[in-house]
């Protein structure tokens, strides 16, 4: 007989439990009850501060007011990331999270762009991409305009420990409870399902359906449930980060900077109080001590803590689902931070769950499709974060001359051979990343189309240039009219 969902337990806080919690209590919470069993004595992780635009929805979801958002979590904005080393030393490009232009419905714009380079006309995509412009010339605003050719979507990057701090006083106004205390063992139904945890001081939490933001142990899915894990080391060889904070720069760039080095790359991420770095790296090519010595002799900033090394194993748990065990965030499985997926991947694990939430009971059918959706996911981001890697010139060392030799999965060299033979991409069905960010990694990693799109020959010479000024000077029109960063953030969320 299914056991009907009254009682959900969260096991571990940071951003992965209240973010949970905050949702579920939000969307779902006049039905269930929601309890948060947390300690203070685990420290956060810390590498998730940069995020990627669908959170603005989730804080919509939430009715977060987005100007106390940027104040309490020492926020600042991310238009794109600048990938710098990645194809070789000396050279970057920018994902951004804008589109080149304004795409037809059978031709996307970079098409246009590449006839007009094999005419001889020297342009790239990013000329028209407003999120570059402005992220290049450090401005941002709120833009209000009826042309959505002049979006611009953006991101975050913020403090992931204030940004649990201000989660957890969210869900608890909204009613969520929390318990403090270290859990000292787990308890099992004949049927293998979870019945409950006792703490160290001999308090006992039951519950209908446990979430487990664990972290990389695990506590309920692995090393209780022993689900299993899928080891994704042989496409992304790094295993481990060292990071540390710096003090905040004079001006503050809207975008995360990724740059590589000849172990793995270090990121640099702008907050209002201060900057997070930390270099990733793969241990069979540099040690502790190196990567540690690296990163502070590779700051823009003088440290303000002392570097903390984190070990990590690339992967996805074999089942996020199972039993009556939902793992969200670092228990559930671990990519890297390249592409600031890591709090996205929460997010969704939430959003999936509320989908298909057990409200009757568990049903065998729902549990599959959040495993089958969690695992096409996770192997969809995988292959974009592969594709930074193994698209490389770079032969100044071991680990890029392994990588660039190394066997990829068929459907990431088959969207490489295309776009290579006839400059065209496909989004496969729900993948996180649209065209324009598979284009603008591909061209950035150095891949020149043989060919374009034949409804670029629709227009004349003189018309596919008027065109692409026109559309260069629409691009480049608010600029004149932005603030910088800073003074955005002055005004609009009042910092000091």
């Amino acid at each position: 007989m299914k056991q009907v969902i009254k009682n959900v337990v969260i096991v571990g806080g940071g951003t992965a439990g209240w973010l949970t919690a905050a949702l579920l209590q939000k969307v779902v919470g006049t039905s269930i009850n929601i309890t948060l069993v947390e300690s203070e004595a685990i420290g956060t992780v810390g590498v998730g501060e940069a995020t990627i635009p669908p959170i603005r929805l989730v804080n919509q979801v939430l009715g977060i007011n987005e100007a106390e958002f940027l104040r309490e979590t020492k926020a600042t904005i991310k238009l794109a990331i600048k990938f710098e080393n990645w194809r070789t030393p000396n050279e970057s490009y920018f994902h951004t999270f804008g589109s080149p232009g304004k795409s037809m419905a059978f031709c996307h714009f970079h098409h246009f762009v590449n006839r007009a380079k094999n005419l001889g006309h020297e342009s790239t995509i990013w000329d028209y991409d407003l999120n570059y412009l402005c992220a290049t010339q450090g401005k941002f605003a709120h833009i209000k305009a009826q042309d959505p050719v002049l979006d611009l979507p953006y991101a975050y990057h913020f403090d992931a420990s204030l940004y649990a701090q201000f989660l957890r006083r969210y869900c608890q106004k909204l009613g969520a409870k929390r318990i403090e205390g270290m859990i000292e063992s787990v308890q099992q139904h004949p049927s293998g399902d979870i019945a409950g945890v006792t703490l160290q001081d001999g308090q006992q939490i039951h519950g209908d359906l446990f979430v487990d933001c664990s972290g990389f142990r695990g506590l309920l899915i692995q090393q209780t449930l022993g689900v299993g894990y899928d080891d994704w080391t042989h496409l992304l060889p790094c295993d481990r980060a060292v990071a540390v904070p710096s003090e905040r720069f004079d001006k503050t760039v809207p975008y995360t900077r990724a740059i590589a080095h000849k172990a793995g790359w270090q990121w640099r991420i702008p907050l209002q109080h201060r900057n997070g770095n930390g270099l990733v790296y793969c241990s069979s090519h540099m040690s502790d001590d190196e990567a540690t010595h690296s990163l502070l002799n590779n700051l823009d900033s003088t440290p303000i803590g002392d570097p903390k090394v984190i070990h990590f194993k690339t992967g996805r748990r074999r089942k996020q689902w199972h039993k009556n065990v939902v793992a969200v965030g670092l228990a559930s499985g671990f990519l890297e931070p390249l592409e600031s997926t890591s709090i996205h991947l929460i997010q969704s694990a939430i959003v999936r769950l509320i989908h298909l939430f057990p409200h009757q009971g568990i049903d065998s059918a729902a549990v599959d499709e959040f495993n089958h959706q969690s695992e096409l996911e996770y192997t969809q981001i995988r292959d974009f974060l592969v594709l930074h890697y193994h698209l490389t010139e770079r032969d100044d060392s071991q680990f890029w001359r392994n990588i660039q030799s190394m066997d990829i999965p068929a459907s990431l060299a088959h969207k490489m051979a295309l776009f290579k033979q006839t400059g065209k991409l496909f989004r496969e069905q729900n993948d996180l990343f649209l065209e324009s960010s598979w284009l603008q990694v591909m061209v950035g990693q150095g891949i020149e189309p043989n060919d374009y799109h034949p409804i670029a020959n629709n227009l004349s010479e003189p018309q596919l240039l008027n065109m692409l000024n026109k559309m260069c000077e629409v691009k480049q029109e608010p600029l004149t009219s932005l603030p910088s960063h800073d003074e955005f953030l002055k005004h609009f969320c009042k910092v000091t």
